[in-house]
């Protein structure tokens, strides 16, 4: 019964405990700026896996979720009597303020977490970040921080392509699926279409590669247990960086609109 009683409370702890360790892991990236400009180049190569690499999923999703909007969207108009020419200002906007950001960095949590927290975590249990340290190279400005500066130039990017084929996508299933041609789509999709809500997209787009990519960092960083460790380390890093996506969307939507 005792340790019934005591497993929530041990949970909890164990919650915030993880919580100090990434910020000190954070705070750590920031003290070895000394650093940065020695391993800046490492981020070239982490852009490419993060960004390029991740151009055809984005595109594709995108496309689908644009193309999913904009049926369902004439859908729900069918027995009004609104005229069609909205449906481009629902995609739109929907795609720009929510479905591209959101669903792009969701599906970024599981290509570009997983594969962060399986190589960092493979380096730790394997003992490479040690060996590291003992050559007098800092693991965290090494490893760490091209990956999270990489994720900060990438993912506004990614989210851009995903807002321009995500309408694409919309304006195909309205021109081939519904009978709207592309100068009604793009009338409704111009009448609220205002420049703020594509910066607000870039800017959650922005904050959540920063959540993903250093809460991936996190996970592999402090791996332990071989290669069930790994395993795990991965698991958590995909759980909790789609968590953190959602935490953080509620809370720029609360801040920002």
């Amino acid at each position: 019964m005792n340790s019934l009683i005591k497993y929530p409370f041990k949970k909890i702890l164990s919650i915030f405990e993880e919580f100090g360790r990434f910020i000190m892991l954070i705070v750590n990236v920031f003290r070895s700026y000394n650093s940065w400009s020695v391993y800046l180049s490492n981020s070239i190569d982490q852009m490419i896996i993060i960004g390029t690499n991740s151009i055809p999923i984005v595109i594709l999703t995108s496309f689908f979720t644009g193309m999913v909007s904009s049926v369902q969207a004439s859908y729900q108009m069918e027995s009004t009597l609104t005229p069609k020419w909205i449906i481009g200002s629902l995609v739109g906007e929907t795609m720009l303020l929510e479905l591209a950001p959101v669903i792009t960095s969701l599906v970024l949590a599981g290509r570009i977490g997983a594969t962060i927290a399986a190589e960092l975590g493979t380096m730790r249990v394997t003992e490479q970040i040690d060996a590291l340290e003992s050559i007098s190279l800092d693991p965290i400005a090494y490893l760490v921080f091209p990956r999270v500066f990489a994720g900060i130039i990438m993912f506004p990017v990614l989210i851009i392509i995903a807002d321009v084929f995500g309408i694409s996508g919309g304006v195909f299933a309205a021109a081939f699926s519904l009978d709207i041609d592309t100068y009604q789509f793009m009338k409704g999709f111009k009448t609220w279409f205002k420049p703020w809500d594509a910066w607000y997209g870039i800017i959650k787009g922005l904050s959540f590669g920063i959540a993903i990519t250093s809460i991936s960092c996190f996970y592999g960083y402090y791996t332990k247990g071989g290669a069930a460790g790994v395993g795990k380390s991965t698991t958590s890093s995909v759980v909790v960086s789609c968590v953190a996506i959602m935490l953080l969307d509620y809370i720029l939507a609360a801040l920002l609109l």
